[in-house]
């Protein structure tokens, strides 16, 4: 653990919350994915798989428990208590397309070949992609709510801190994980945009939108 660390942790964290908060006081799940949570809530469930048998810290216990909870809520909230107001017509990204590439990677490019390092890998290459549909679903209904985009770069924090934590780690401890660094990368880019549009327009109070 470190200050680099903690600080992804805690924007990740935060992240959940924004998402849930903004779910629960709307009472609407408008201009959110259910395709991108269905992901999240994916690769929260193979890669925590060893909570139940594997004890590292009580930290790290807790904030499995946490992302593993919140990921199944925030699908209860949107595809039970407040379906009605899920927007079906924009969330069209094929998931197919994420998910068939990332199994086959897992079996490809793994440390090794037991069930729950292939399931850890095989979450690691989904978290990279899992925000597309949700970046797809922005860009195609051209804008975004200000609590959404706070949503999405929260997110994109937390990975570029993560990268941060990897080169601290790599400086300090001589470790490296060539699986997590590559696909922390790819997902950070995938921000890099929406990074972009978020400080040059969200922080300015102007309206944010995607370019179609």
């Amino acid at each position: 653990m470190n200050i680099f660390r903690l600080l992804g942790d805690i924007c990740h964290l935060v992240a959940i919350i924004v998402l849930l908060l903004k779910i629960w006081k709307t009472r609407s799940c408008a201009g959110i994915s259910g395709k991108s949570q269905i992901l999240f809530a994916l690769v929260y469930t193979t890669r925590y798989v060893d909570l139940f048998f594997t004890y590292v810290s009580l930290y790290n216990s807790v904030m499995k428990v946490i992302f593993l909870a919140s990921s199944y809520a925030t699908l209860y909230l949107i595809y039970v208590k407040f379906k009605a107001t899920y927007d079906f017509n924009h969330d069209t990204f094929r998931i197919e397309f994420l998910l068939i590439p990332c199994v086959i990677l897992s079996l490809l490019i793994t440390h090794d070949y037991s069930p729950v390092e292939l399931l850890w890998t095989f979450s690691i290459y989904l978290e990279a992609v899992a925000i597309l549909p949700q970046l797809f679903m922005v860009s195609k209904t051209g804008e975004a709510e200000t609590i959404t985009s706070h949503y999405l770069f929260a997110l994109g924090a937390y990975r570029a801190l993560y990268i941060v934590n990897w080169i601290y780690r790599y400086y300090t401890e001589s470790f490296i994980d060539g699986i997590a660094v590559v696909a922390g990368i790819i997902q950070t880019i995938l921000y890099a945009d929406f990074f972009y549009l978020y400080i040059t327009k969200v922080l300015k109070g102007k309206d944010f939108k995607l370019p179609a």
